[in-house]
């Protein structure tokens, strides 16, 4: 999406898949100057051409992923967003302690576990946004006895979680602050925090 040029902000970084897509692109100019790109159709191509490339073949552009991602993160250590211009990255108020049990998954999280894989390698194109958008439209349209199953694992992860935060509890000396997981419980899942934890 374009962006106003009114501040300096960096241009943000470009995946593998995406330098390799702009790649093909270029090619396809350089031998149909004059022919218009459909590009729904270019892109189902080039995801096509993607998922069958080795990783010999794919290592380059890799390898300019990460040029950029190193661009990038130069770049944004001497950017100064414009006065008024919120910073929208959440920032970590404080540490989590490594020993502290690992919270409990809803059942959503589990079935994504097990579906993620499949939607990835389905659609090489897509990105976190895109992904998260088709797992929960799987999930809307999954069958009750699917749902039922993955509901369960919650349960038995929830009472996991229960049963290791009172062990870790008592172990700790201080007395424990409200757990924000616990309080969270009842309002529903914070989806970011888990994708955190999955990628970690």
């Amino acid at each position: 999406m374009p962006r106003g040029r009114m501040d300096s902000k960096p241009r943000g970084r470009m995946t593998a898949y995406a330098f390799f897509v702009q790649t093909c692109r270029e090619e396809h100019k350089k031998k149909h100057p004059d022919e218009t790109v459909i590009f729904k159709e270019f892109s189902k191509k080039c995801a096509e051409r993607w998922k069958t490339m080795s990783d010999k073949e794919k290592k380059r552009f890799h390898e300019m992923a990460d040029k950029d991602k190193k661009r990038y993160d130069t770049e944004m250590q001497s950017y100064v967003p414009p006065k008024g211009e919120k910073n929208t990255r959440k920032k970590r108020k404080q540490m989590k302690d490594p020993n502290a049990p690992k919270r409990s998954l809803s059942a959503f999280f589990w079935f994504c576990n097990d579906e993620r894989g499949q939607v990835k390698a389905n659609n090489p194109d897509y990105g976190v946004g895109d992904i998260a958008k088709e797992l929960g439209r799987k999930w809307a349209d999954a069958e009750p006895h699917v749902k039922q199953k993955y509901e369960a694992m919650a349960e038995k992860d929830k009472a996991r979680y229960e049963r290791e935060m009172t062990e870790y509890k008592k172990k700790s000396n201080a007395p424990a602050p409200p757990d924000p997981v616990m309080m969270k419980e009842s309002d529903g899942e914070d989806p970011e925090d888990d994708e955190e934890e999955e990628d970690d």
